[in-house]
């Protein structure tokens, strides 16, 4: 009977680590994010940690079904061979699991979202995965995971040597009742004897999404997705398809109030498309950010057309590209231009512009295979392409590729060549991607990462500046239409509101250049990067048929909206009111104003819409 009481000890505490393993790890994400979690309550805090256990006992099921099943084995043979294999699976597992702790709490405040497959898009490149953290980030994770994962094996390698010691070869009248209580993890497995099993919306309870995300157990939510297969069953369905797009069109297809031909005094200018990493409106004082950070565009912005309430569609570049190249929404999970075999069936606004008889160039100082951007740009056909390779690598930053002045500068010599004319050019900036590396001064210091972010974005308007000052001094600039944006908004500097609020993905446009009709006008329609490509090819008068999710960038409508995706939830905006909608809790996170009913209709039809023709491309 002893040992039999001992093999039910072992288990026991073997389950108790796992589950101390996991209320550790939420309280260092709590400790990691202390800022967020000062702005809960105490009994929010507690709960996270109520509410978690579920999952927490889910993935400790899991991860106990081995040693258990071992344990029957050990009732047969030698337990000092079972001890020693069930020591091999829990130092390995400990140490892997410690490892994803780290990389869950790094990734969280760039991506708003705990661990989950968008991860492992970026291992075919590990050099870019690592590229957004310092150098001390790097080296203050490694010392992170090795001191946790020492701890926790020091604690199973106790337990386990203390128990197994007392191990002998027993009757096989007990294998059934072990067999039972491995068969009985199923119980917490599943989350208990309901119907169906436990999920991620079972442990949201707050109206404070970061509780809500504190209490999901990070590996649990990373096995979910990963085992969770991709099916043509369109999972945001909540209409028939007729009624969706009649949603969509009574909001979307309204009259054009503004003349089209005002905009531009030439038919077909040449266009400059910069693209500025990670500029988000709140950092603009032109857009009512803070007035001292891009002084160059606050200037520019009473020069040209100014777009006042223009949001990216996504929260990554690999989604903010095909949103203004191929007026594509990103999706809630996937990443159409990860996806070859989908994303060669878009609308592409350089093939568009080639065939009204455009020569067009890409430029990039870093690696092109990040998120897959060569590949696209291989199926948009474009006639040059200019990436990090053509960059000395002194004049690199040790992450992302050439210095946006550098870069900047290789861009503008290039366009002084003698040119063929009209010409299309496109340049993606990176020096403000973080972890915000310079080869000039540091206007607002590196104290911290809101600093490190201003400064970045001081840093690159400096060159941009520059670079339309040279511009405004060549032959072409009077034929000439500039576009200035953001690929997408940041969670830098910290806001007010919910961390997916508009604040975090409002951005700025500016249309520049010898080419515009009018200046110095504001343009206050709400419109989004997806209606770029529609609007310019509607101004050239080319083909913008198949750029369908698009609108005009000038509709004075008041229906005119902004829709945009984040991991599982969108954001739906007009002049009149802001709907904000998570997918896992099937809940509104936040919403205002008196069309916030129109738009939670509008927002599900937008998603279900867009991922219906993300599920048909072949």
């Amino acid at each position: 009977m002893k040992n039999l009481a001992y093999r039910l000890s072992f288990l026991i505490s073997y389950f108790l680590i796992w589950i101390a393993y996991f209320v550790f790890a939420r309280l260092f994400f709590l400790l990691f994010y202390v800022s967020e979690t000062s702005k809960l309550d105490f009994i929010t805090i507690l709960k996270t940690f109520g509410y978690g256990l579920r999952l927490d006992a889910s993935f400790t099921s899991y991860l106990s079904i081995i040693p258990f099943f071992l344990v029957v084995i050990s009732i047969l043979t030698s337990p000092l061979q079972i001890r020693n294999i069930i020591k091999l699976y829990s130092y390995f597992t400990i140490t892997i699991i410690t490892l994803f702790l780290i990389i869950d709490a790094s990734l969280y405040a760039a991506w708003g979202v705990r661990l989950d497959t968008t991860f492992l898009s970026y291992l075919n490149t590990p050099e870019v995965m690592i590229a957004s953290a310092s150098n001390f980030q790097i080296i203050s994770g490694l010392i992170l995971w090795f001191l946790i994962s020492f701890a926790f094996i020091k604690l199973f390698q106790k337990t386990i040597n203390k128990t197994f010691k007392t191990f002998n070869i027993e009757n096989r009248i007990q294998i059934p009742l072990f067999l039972l209580l491995t068969a009985s993890l199923i119980i917490p497995l599943r989350g208990g004897l309901q119907e169906i099993p436990v999920n991620q919306s079972n442990v949201y309870f707050s109206k404070k999404m970061f509780a809500n995300h504190a209490a999901i157990n990070f590996i649990w939510n990373f096995s979910n997705t990963v085992t969770h297969k991709t099916s043509n069953i369109n999972i945001y369905k909540q209409f028939d398809e007729e009624v969706a797009v009649n949603i969509i069109n009574k909001t979307k297809n309204q009259l054009l109030k503004s003349d089209r031909d005002s905009i531009l005094n030439i038919k077909k200018p040449n266009v400059i498309l910069i693209i500025w990493e990670s500029l988000t409106a709140k950092v603009v004082g032109a857009l009512n950010g803070e007035p001292t950070v891009t002084e160059n565009l606050n200037r520019l912005s009473k020069e040209g057309i100014w777009f006042t309430n223009f949001y990216g569609n996504g929260d990554r570049t690999d989604k903010g590209i095909p949103a203004i190249l191929s007026g594509y929404y990103p999706q809630p999970i996937k990443k159409i231009m990860r996806m070859p075999n989908k994303s060669r069936s878009l609308p592409m606004l350089p093939k568009e512009m080639s065939a009204l008889g455009y020569n067009t160039s890409f430029y990039y100082g870093g690696d092109l295979n990040f998120g897959n951007l060569n590949t696209y740009l291989r199926i948009a056909e474009i006639d040059k392409i200019v990436d990090g390779s053509e960059f000395d690598k002194k004049d690199w930053n040790s992450k992302w590729g050439a210095f946006d002045n550098v870069f900047l500068e290789r861009f503008g010599n290039d366009l002084a060549k003698k040119q063929e004319k009209p010409f299309f050019a496109i340049a993606l900036t990176s020096t403000s991607h973080e972890p915000f590396e310079l080869n000039d001064t540091y206007k607002f210091g590196k104290k911290n990462q809101d600093d490190l972010f201003r400064s970045s974005h001081a840093y690159t308007d400096k060159y941009i500046g520059k670079f339309i000052d040279f511009a405004k001094k060549q032959d072409w600039y009077k034929e000439t239409l500039i576009v200035i944006m953001a690929d997408h908004g940041h969670s830098s500097p910290k806001h007010e509101g919910e961390y997916f609020s508009p604040k975090k993905f409002q951005i700025p446009m500016l249309w520049l250049g010898g080419a515009l009709h009018q200046k110095g006008i504001n343009i206050d329609n709400i419109t989004s990067q997806v209606d770029f490509s529609y609007t310019l090819l509607d101004l050239l008068k080319g083909n913008n048929s198949e750029f369908k999710f698009g609108k005009n960038l000038f509709n004075n409508s008041d229906k005119q909206y902004a829709h945009y995706v984040f991991n599982k939830g969108f954001g739906t905006i007009n002049k009149d009111g802001f709907y904000l909608y998570d997918y896992v809790s099937k809940k509104p996170i936040t919403k205002y104003g008196k069309t916030s009913a129109n738009l939670d209709s509008l927002g599900k039809a937008l998603t279900q819409d867009s991922y219906q023709d993300f599920l048909e491309r072949k």
